[in-house]
């Protein structure tokens, strides 16, 4: 009944004023809206994308040029496949678009400068490395917008909270995920006397996992352009199993070979590295002396023994032992081979979380553009139609063009300055992203995926050997977080008071 009733309003309003004055007066407006749509994806390219692919460049397991080709190739596909009911909640859901219904001209100019206060602090975060959140710089660029031009008035309040909520949610859930999954990896692999055997045995079934649970975010209520949407639940599964099943075999048969290979010839180039001159001291701690070995290659040279005292330890309590048996080592060093077989299940979730990305953060940067252009052509602030496809991958194009040009510069700072990444570790942190990301985007909401993958980072660095997390980088990045949403909404609100002077006094 209420899509009637808008349908009538709507049709009314189009009477009543000269659609094609009203397209004259307002060209100017959504030539510039495109524009800054542009700078606004080149932006999120530049800084948002390094979320997916920081840790896999941060750990060696893909170079910069083969992360932006597989982002390149993920973004749009998370984006066409996923993308459509973040982009809804965006355009329709943090302020009542019914308040404009009588002034589409300060809802135009809204969306130039929404458009125009996330693009500028995008741009700056950058410029200084920060990995912020599109998501806050959007959601704070429509509200000041609409603050600005209308005070309080169809501020949805309770999606604000629910999305300022999720805010702190994701990257706790993310964690978490992602902190289970190591622990597990370093239960069934990398503690074992058989790292390289074990990890082989388990490849098949994290493909199948990942492969299947992205499977079922396509299928489920997924992409209305390809008439997913309407899939039943039960044929979604059945999909769903058979990519993981087929993934799965993949792996089996094709894979793991390939792995195998690969780390016979690692053996093979580090021993033609080593010399025979090499000389190697290792010192190891037994119950009643220090034994001091110097080898020259594999033979050693002299051996002698350090008497030492010895420190009786203190007695462990049930709870301090469970810990120790829970948590890993924080002194082993992963060797090589382990390494070398986790580089290809962490090429694997660095697309998924690709996928994800692009299925959750795609909108924030045409939201504001679908919302112009509705209003353009049909004069609908309520935006009933559908997202056009075009649009859609206009978004994308811009986003790949800014990580082109300018993702190197984040990446940097998520994939190898917050803490140290390997293979083994940067596969969890990006499963657990990717995993919350895409729940969210099921359930229509625009989480912001640089909190999932920081909270990842951080849960698993904590726990991990080698270097731990750089906190006064952290404290930076959090920061930036913090100032995100009042910084784009300052900017959005100045904006529109200046663009508020351009509007015809009859549309205003």
């Amino acid at each position: 009944m209420l899509d009637i009733i808008l349908d009538v309003v709507t049709s009314t309003m189009a009477g009543v004023v000269d659609l094609q004055d009203f397209r004259h007066c307002f060209l100017w407006a959504l030539i510039v809206g495109i524009c800054l749509a542009f700078l606004l994806g080149f932006g999120m390219g530049a800084n948002d994308v390094s979320n997916a692919f920081g840790t896999s460049v941060g750990s060696g397991a893909l170079t910069l040029i083969q992360a932006y080709i597989l982002a390149t190739i993920f973004e749009t596909l998370g984006s066409v496949l996923v993308g459509y009911n973040v982009i809804d909640t965006m355009r329709k859901g943090v302020v009542d678009v019914a308040v404009y219904n009588n002034s589409a001209g300060d809802f135009m100019i809204g969306q130039v400068a929404c458009l125009g206060g996330t693009a500028t602090w995008l741009l700056i975060a950058t410029f200084f490395h920060l990995p912020v959140s599109t998501t806050h710089a959007v959601v704070g660029a429509t509200l000041g917008f609409s603050i600005a031009c209308k005070g309080f008035q169809g501020i949805q309040w309770m999606m604000v909270v629910n999305i300022v909520a999720s805010w702190f949610i994701s990257p706790i859930f993310s964690g978490c995920v992602s902190l289970c999954l190591y622990l597990f990896v370093d239960h069934v692999i990398l503690r074992t006397s058989n790292p390289v055997g074990n990890g082989l045995m388990w490849l098949p079934i994290f493909y199948f996992v990942c492969l299947t649970f992205n499977m079922f975010m396509i299928s489920y209520q997924g992409s209305k352009v390809l008439h997913l949407s309407s899939v039943p639940l039960w044929i979604a599964i059945l999909i769903s199993l058979a990519a993981g099943v087929i993934a799965a075999a993949v792996c089996y048969f094709l894979v793991v070979p390939s792995i195998k290979r690969y780390i016979a010839k690692g053996k093979v180039e580090e021993t033609r590295d080593s010399t025979a001159s090499s000389v190697v001291i290792s010192v190891t701690e037994e119950p009643e002396m220090d034994k001091v070995a110097i080898r020259s290659g594999s033979t050693t040279i002299s051996t002698c023994s350090i008497d030492s005292p010895q420190t009786p330890s203190p007695p462990q309590g049930p709870v301090k032992k469970f810990f120790k048996w829970l948590l890993p080592d924080k002194t082993r060093t992963e060797s090589q081979d382990t390494l070398r077989m986790f580089t290809s299940v962490q090429t694997l979730t660095a697309c998924f979380a690709g996928f994800a990305h692009g299925a959750n953060d795609v909108c924030n940067a045409i939201a504001p553009l679908v919302a112009l252009i509705a209003v353009y052509r049909d004069f609908d602030v309520y935006q009933k139609k559908e997202t056009p496809i075009y649009v859609l991958l206009y978004g994308v194009l811009a986003i790949c063009v800014g990580l082109w040009c300018l993702g190197h510069k984040v990446i940097r700072t998520v994939g190898t300055k917050m803490s140290e990444v390997n293979p083994a570790s940067g596969f969890c942190i990006e499963f657990g992203a990717a995993v919350t990301a895409l729940l969210a985007s099921k359930l229509g909401l625009p989480i912001s995926t640089t909190h999932c993958l920081v909270g990842a980072v951080v849960a698993v660095g904590t726990v991990k050997a080698g270097k731990s997390i750089d906190w006064r980088l952290f404290r930076n990045v959090a920061l930036s977080w913090v100032v995100t949403l009042p910084v784009a909404g300052g900017f959005a609100a100045l904006y529109m008071w200046l663009l508020h002077f351009t509007i015809p006094a009859r549309y205003a």
